[in-house]
């Protein structure tokens, strides 16, 4: 079971503004820039990185959505601050 990981995510107040940030990602537009432009969450002045972080770092929802995941992916889960958009870098340990 990896205790590591590295992500990225884009907060915004809907799962629909989640799902075309997606839909925009997918298509090639860059994550970072997109970060940047629509998240709320002061990573955003990284391009939405988070650095590196532990199990119990994070809030139930993010984590499990991070560590439930491949490295490389993306996807989308709503915690009480609202809906993320996730890319998970890494996952190791």
């Amino acid at each position: 079971m990896a205790n590591k990981a590295k992500a990225s995510h884009i907060l915004v107040k809907t799962e629909q503004e989640a799902k075309e940030i997606l839909a925009k990602i997918q298509k090639g537009e860059s994550f970072e820039k997109l970060a940047q432009e629509k998240s709320l969450c002061p990573s955003r002045k990284r391009g939405g990185s988070l650095g590196e972080f532990g199990r119990g770092q994070m809030v139930r929802e993010f984590e499990q959505a991070v560590f439930n995941a491949k490295k490389g992916s993306l996807v989308i889960c709503h915690t009480q601050f609202g809906w993320h958009v996730i890319r998970v870098e890494d996952i190791w340990g």
